[in-house]
């Protein structure tokens, strides 16, 4: 997956499309992801002793096709490149600037 937590991603499609937002979480499995403030749905709680229950308010997943990478250098949308570094570990590259993303 080219989008881990903590990245700064624009969503591209949808009714939420130009917005931006921090990854919160990523599902492998699903190729899903949760973006801070981005996605909002309604969700019905019912009463516990510890919460009052009601309509929530609450981030939802979101498909990683519909993301795309922020550059924190150069602050533009891209795909990342792959290189293999010397030691043979993986690393993310901005395709415009050439900084790598860690």
């Amino acid at each position: 997956m080219h989008i881990k937590k903590k990245d700064k991603v624009i969503v591209l499609a949808g009714k939420d499309k130009g917005k931006r937002g921090e990854v919160l979480k990523t599902f492998l499995d699903k190729d899903t992801a949760i973006v801070a403030k981005v996605n909002f749905v309604k969700r019905h709680t019912k009463p516990t002793q510890a919460d009052p229950g009601g309509i929530r308010e609450k981030e939802a997943p979101l498909s990683v096709s519909k993301l795309m990478l922020i550059c924190p250098k150069c602050d533009k949308a891209m795909r990342p490149k792959w290189e293999v570094l010397q030691d043979g570990t993986k690393s993310r590259v901005c395709r415009k600037c050439g900084e790598m993303i860690v």
